[in-house]
């Protein structure tokens, strides 16, 4: 696992290295990472809470760009294809991948109260599935596991919360 459940860190240097991997990448496969594609990334990076096209739309429209939906949804697809975000479809809203380039299952863990999402790297949660999918005959085409619960952040929260009120309802 590369990321915890931080509520506070600087982005920035979160943004600096998907952009950079994100050139990279459509350098080696010969796309091209046009400037909305390019802000469309930021924007997916500037929090760890996955976003939905519609929230980008304000600040690619500030940004001097068409805003109009099928244009924020053609960077998003040509972003996933490439392997620079992830959609996370319990939420239709999209978040960026945290091992760029990598063949790999998206597994996340989904903050229901906060909304942040951790995407996991996790060899024992592969060969489990592999083992398993393996066993009943599965050919597997593409993994995308979405677990939905509460953080630790949020849980310490809902603790002190029900800690304070004497653990009495009203």
């Amino acid at each position: 696992m590369t990321f915890t459940f931080q509520t506070k860190h600087d982005h920035s240097s979160c943004i600096s290295k998907a952009l950079a991997d994100a050139a990279l990448i459509c350098k080696a496969r010969g796309q091209r990472f046009t400037k909305i594609r390019q802000l469309v990334l930021e924007l997916v990076w500037q929090s760890h809470r996955p976003l939905g096209a519609y929230e980008l739309l304000p600040a690619i429209k500030s940004a001097g760009f068409n805003s109009a939906p099928p244009t924020v949804y053609r960077a998003l697809e040509f972003l996933q294809e490439q392997g620079l975000v992830h959609r996370i479809s319990s939420l239709n809203a999209y978040i960026g991948c945290s091992h760029p380039g990598h063949q790999c299952s998206s597994c996340f863990l989904i903050c229901d109260q906060c909304q942040l999402a951790v995407e996991l790297e996790s060899a024992k949660l592969a060969t489990a599935i592999a083992e398993i999918t393996q066993d009943m005959g599965f050919v597997v085409q593409r993994e995308h596991l979405e677990i939905v619960g509460q953080c630790p952040n949020c849980q310490s929260v809902k603790g002190s919360v029900s800690a304070d009120s004497g653990g009495e309802s009203a």
